[in-house]
């Protein structure tokens, strides 16, 4: 009975308002034969202003009107903001309470579960319990024999449709890679580990896995049965099992987003209270000097930066590679290419979203672009870019935000990598 209600609904989809007509046709003749209405005007999509054209259709400039050409109202660029520590404070305190970040207690004990070398970098695979869910995994990196105490970078993994695999896409811990993570290093990181390459250069990264990524995954067995879709957890890491659980998980998305807004929460704010807990750890390591921090990570992994940079600020310095642009871009143009975990309600008519980043000024930021990045147009990645280079004007700080454009579509390669690491190197090795 699900399965074809499911059906009916893909149909219904597709079809649009094709489903209904044959029911209305009738009285709609009818009407408009007798003259008791009017006719409805007739729209044609071969001679439509394409600039009139979006995802909603005919609803897209509306929709985007409700905020487009509007400075927002906790937008430093508004001119009731005049001083900065007034703007953070009331800005700060609007954006949290529209995140609804769940209170996941304090630091969480950590658990060594084994040390080793490789690759000239000392390797601790830890975990740690929070109140609710598996035990999150994580991966620590820092240089073999490093003495004293380095800065750290607290290293986010992408989304990239892959929910089974989390810390693994930008760590290397052995010759021996699963062959999906071969590939995928090769397609968004030039091959590279980067977690391990950042590391090399003297830092202590943190790599955690996500909600829900990985160790922090839903779990086949988790769930009433007749929502598994003939899966198991059994022998999970053969590549067509990967594939099957990731579609899973893909479609599952919308009913995880729901279920967290019925909670009062959101998945941003689900995110940050979790990526918040990792920070905790990295900063009582005494490894690592606290006052010297950074943050980066690609697509999912720069849509955290996001909100991490923006909203703590032991946050020295951020890195958002891959994930930037503005509402009216995703109202318009590409919220379908997006997760269920970007959107916080209300939240853009009181902050475009750049300025969310932005709140960490005057705090060094820089944005890696591809300009072909098929996640957004590059008209409104470049306005990002205008908002976040008004906003460090404003705060007087314009030598600390910088964006930078590369060819090619959605990645974070070898010379992202370089321009990303030599940030850092600037601003946290002082």
């Amino acid at each position: 009975m699900k399965n074809n209600r499911r059906d009916f609904l893909k149909v219904a989809g597709i079809a649009g308002v094709g489903v209904v007509s044959s029911s209305m046709l009738s009285s709609l003749a009818s009407c408009t034969d007798s003259n008791q209405g009017t006719k409805a005007p007739v729209v044609d999509n071969e001679t439509l202003d394409p600039t009139k054209q979006s995802i909603i259709g005919l609803y897209g400039p509306w929709a985007s009107s409700l905020i487009d050409n509007k400075v927002p109202s906790h937008s430093f660029r508004n001119t009731k903001w005049q001083n900065i520590d007034q703007w953070k404070a009331s800005a700060n305190e609007r954006i949290l309470d529209r995140l609804g970040i769940p209170d996941i207690g304090g630091t969480p004990q950590v658990t060594v579960k084994k040390q080793y070398e490789y690759d000239g970098l000392h390797i601790e695979e830890l975990s740690w319990q929070l109140p609710y869910g598996r035990p999150t995994e994580a991966i620590l990196l820092k240089p073999a024999n490093a003495k004293g105490t380095l800065p750290g970078i607290l290293a986010f993994h992408d989304h990239g449709a892959n929910k089974y695999f989390g810390t693994r896409k930008i760590t290397r811990t052995s010759e021996k890679q699963h062959p999906d993570i071969v590939e995928h290093q090769k397609k968004y990181y030039s091959g590279m580990a980067w977690a391990n390459e950042i590391a090399k250069r003297g830092y202590v990264v943190l790599v955690a896995d996500a909600f829900p990524f990985a160790s922090r995954r839903v779990m086949m067995q988790d769930i009433p049965a007749n929502m598994r879709e003939g899966l198991s957890d059994k022998d999970p890491e053969n590549s067509e099992n990967i594939k099957a659980y990731n579609n899973w998980a893909s479609d599952h998305e919308h009913i995880m987003a729901k279920s967290l807004f019925c909670a009062g929460t959101t998945w941003p704010g689900v995110f940050f209270a979790e990526d918040q807990k990792a920070l905790d750890v990295l900063c009582a390591r005494k490894d690592v000097n606290p006052d010297q921090v950074g943050c980066a990570g690609l697509s999912g992994g720069g849509m955290r930066t996001v909100f991490m940079g923006g909203l703590d600020s032991r946050i020295k310095c951020a890195v958002c590679v891959g994930f930037m642009t503005t509402w009216k871009d995703l109202i318009l143009n590409k919220s379908f290419t997006h997760t269920w975990m970007t959107y916080v309600p209300v939240l853009p008519k009181e902050m475009d979203f750049p300025e969310i980043l932005g709140l960490r000024a005057p705090l060094p930021t820089l944005v890696l672009n591809d300009s072909e990045d098929e996640l957004y147009t590059l008209p409104e990645m470049q306005n990002a870019d205008k908002i976040l280079k008004e906003v460090y004007t404003k705060a007087k700080a314009e030598d600390k935000y910088k964006c930078s454009y590369y060819p090619g579509p959605h990645k974070f390669d070898k010379d992202m990598q370089k321009e990303a690491f030599d940030w850092f190197d600037q601003w946290l090795k002082v």
